[in-house]
């Protein structure tokens, strides 16, 4: 089939209000799985953090005229993510808060989300976050059973969660999410079925399900790959037990009508994370703090093939709270394109085929050979003008992604 190459796209970034994400990168104690840029803390960094990220929040609006991105003032989501937010004072959430409100325009009915670990949320964090605006909270479980949940770091109980799941609903905060593991040390057929009742029994609007990452950025993942013993990794289920979690999860909570929309996350009718999609269906969005990424579309009238630009902060507290420079990449019509297909395809509904085509206004796509080789090796699924991740294709998707990567990109 004839390749052309794809043509400068109207951009559909233009006039959609961004999302924010402030990453707070402290914890009370850091998870042997995490391999995320967060750790333990002194308490004195905590204020010189806030006093950066409101300076950030400041002086976006002329960063982003420096690097020729547009921004747009409007926002329907803020997502407060780490590490914990919640271990920070209220009196610094409050600030953080009012710094966005005094820089964006908020919408109304904008999804504003706290991932906050169980055992922060007293009552006055509660009245805080009420005060903020905040009408989403998102508990980093990762599994009711006590034991397992200790094994890799976690403070809580099963008791717990359930206790403040309780009070959360009692305040009026009622758009709840959970986070579960498959893949944690000591993790049983048996286990993880009751892991999922119990949340299911919740009744909580929203799920997160992941597979334990394996990778050298976690002490745990370390460990694993080394073989040894520490932090139970002689305990961690093989990859097959794992994939057969993950599948009685997504088996389990659509029939309990939380219903998966993409790779890791389930919600009921209406309650999918407006945050997690922007990212998804590349929606603007600005990240602050440490390792926060932003994508805004190019300002003016941008160079021919030019569509976005990325640009991200430092990845380590030290580099971030001394001003290193932010990373900054270019987003050509080719890169955007193939964004589509490894962000689209983890949604369920997958990527519409010709409505990509309509919006590159090309005739054929670059990676159609691509498609083919991923359908004959049931990888993906075609569904009406759409193709979708296949059963098989979750548990490989990142291989599905990388075959995405077209060469001018490997190169």
């Amino acid at each position: 089939m004839r390749r052309v190459p794809p043509r400068h796209p109207a951009n559909t970034m233009k006039n959609v209000p961004a999302g924010v994400y402030i990453s707070v990168p402290f914890c009370r104690t850091k998870c042997s799985y995490c391999n995320f840029a967060s750790d333990v803390f002194s308490k004195s960094a905590y204020e010189s953090y806030v006093a950066r990220v409101i300076e950030d929040i400041a002086h976006l609006p002329a960063a982003a005229a420096q690097i020729g991105a547009a921004l747009d003032p409007a926002v329907d989501s803020i997502y407060l993510g780490g590490g914990t937010p919640s271990i920070l004072d209220p009196a610094q959430l409050l600030r953080i808060f009012s710094a966005l409100r005094d820089e964006f325009e908020i919408t109304p009915t904008a999804e504003i989300t706290v991932e906050c670990a169980p055992g922060t949320l007293t009552n006055s964090l509660i009245e805080t976050l009420l005060r903020a605006g905040v009408n989403r909270i998102s508990l980093g479980v990762q599994s009711f059973v006590d034991q397992e949940a200790h094994s890799v770091g976690r403070l809580h109980s099963r008791a717990t969660v359930i206790e403040e799941v309780a009070r959360l609903r009692q305040s009026g905060l009622s758009d709840i999410n959970l986070d579960l593991i498959a893949g944690l040390p000591h993790q049983t057929p048996e286990t993880w079925l009751f892991s999922l009742d119990q949340l299911i029994a919740l009744a909580v609007p929203h799920a997160s399900v992941y597979m334990l990452e394996v990778d050298d950025d976690s002490r745990l993942g370390r460990e694993l790959i080394a073989g040894g013993t520490r932090y139970h990794a002689h305990f961690v289920p093989d990859d097959s037990a794992t994939a057969d979690f993950y599948g009685q999860a997504c088996e389990r909570l659509n029939s309990a009508g939380i219903a998966q929309y993409e790779i890791s996350n389930f919600s009921r009718p209406g309650r999918e994370s407006r945050h997690n999609l922007k990212y998804w269906t590349r929606q603007p969005y600005l990240g602050f703090g440490v390792d926060a990424h932003s994508m805004l579309r190019a300002a003016g009238s941008p160079s021919p093939g030019l569509e976005a630009i990325r640009f991200a902060t430092p990845d380590t507290l030290h580099a971030y709270l001394n001003r290193a420079p932010l990373a900054i990449t270019p987003v050509s019509a080719l890169a955007a394109l193939e964004e589509s297909f490894f962000l689209g395809l983890r949604l369920n509904s997958g990527v519409n085929l010709e409505a990509l085509r309509a919006h590159f206004a090309i005739d054929a796509l670059p990676c159609e050979a691509v498609i083919q080789e991923c359908l004959r090796d049931d990888l993906l699924e075609t569904r009406d003008e759409s193709i979708v991740l296949s059963p098989r294709g979750r548990l490989l998707s990142n291989e599905v992604f990388a075959r995405f990567l077209l060469e001018e990109t490997k190169r």
